[in-house]
């Protein structure tokens, strides 16, 4: 999806662009809260891009501002417009992750550290559907395959004819050693993952346990980055409950840095990918 259209990054932009007008005024997100008679997590909100933002707030706000110029008005104004749109996602009902969706479809690069299971964008349907049958077993058989359609859908952006996703996936061993479904559905992904490592615009490297204690052992995340400069880098972390958006420019330098370390942990390129191989012959029995 364009940038242009996507309606969370629009969101984000004139979340930004508030944020910015704000600080020129010289006022804190409390006095503007005060001055609108609503509560200050709702300015903070509407400015890290986390909650849909209406012509009529942008309007109010604008006001609080004294910006004078009606084209600066009409072009905020018509940016709330626009990400009030829906995205592909909301096809399909109510997303947990919606948000990490609408920031993915629209990043050029995305890193990636999994300590326990194969990441999301590289999984079969199969185990996709078996692993969320294990981390949700409350949950009902057509919300499952909702789930895995759209883990699928998500993985379009790999398979794009241009301009397709550059990701670069880190894995701990753990995610080949953890059975997720049978020994079929293990190979089957294994082999997968094989593939698709070998796309000019996808690197794997696995971590092996022999690498002992190393920067990730805080768990999983992701560093989302974008063509826009206007757009800055993203870290997400994923929780169970809520998840953790990351924006500060010295946030997301240290997990930058982090995920160096683990790289240079891991093994190389072509050692990942034998060592994948083999470990799917662990599961042609």
């Amino acid at each position: 999806m364009a940038s242009n259209v996507n309606p969370t990054v629009r969101r984000r932009r004139l979340g930004q662009e508030l944020r910015r007008l704000r600080e020129l005024k010289g006022m804190t997100a409390e006095e503007v809260a005060e001055r609108l008679l609503v509560s200050q997590s709702k300015i903070s909100r509407l400015e890290n891009g986390r909650r849909s933002i209406s012509q009529r707030d942008v309007r109010d706000l604008c006001g609080v501002y004294e910006v004078e110029d009606q084209r600066v008005v009409d072009s905020l104004m018509e940016m709330a417009r626009d990400s009030r749109q829906q995205g592909w996602w909301h096809a399909f009902g109510d997303i947990p992750y919606s948000v990490y969706i609408g920031l993915e479809t629209d990043a050029e690069s995305l890193r990636v550290y999994e300590p326990q299971v194969i990441t999301g964008l590289l999984q079969t349907h199969s185990y996709a559907e078996a692993l969320i049958q294990g981390a949700l077993p409350e949950t009902s058989a057509a919300d499952i395959e909702k789930r895995v359609q759209v883990r699928l859908r998500r993985q379009e952006r790999i398979a794009a004819e241009h301009n397709p996703l550059r990701l670069w996936v880190v894995l701990d061993e753990a995610a080949l050693r953890r059975a997720v479904g049978d020994n079929h559905v293990m190979r089957e992904q294994l082999e997968h993952l094989c593939e698709m490592s070998q796309l000019p615009h996808v690197t794997v490297q696995v971590l092996p346990f022999r690498a002992g204690a190393h920067p990730g052992l805080n768990g999983q995340y992701a560093i989302l980055e974008f063509a826009d400069a206007a757009d800055s880098s993203v870290v997400y972390l994923e929780g169970v409950t809520s998840d953790l958006y990351l924006e500060k420019a010295h946030d997301v330098q240290k997990y930058a840095v982090m995920y160096e370390h683990l790289r240079a942990q891991a093994l190389s390129v072509e050692e990942s990918r034998r060592f994948i191989a083999d470990a799917a012959k662990d599961y042609a029995q």
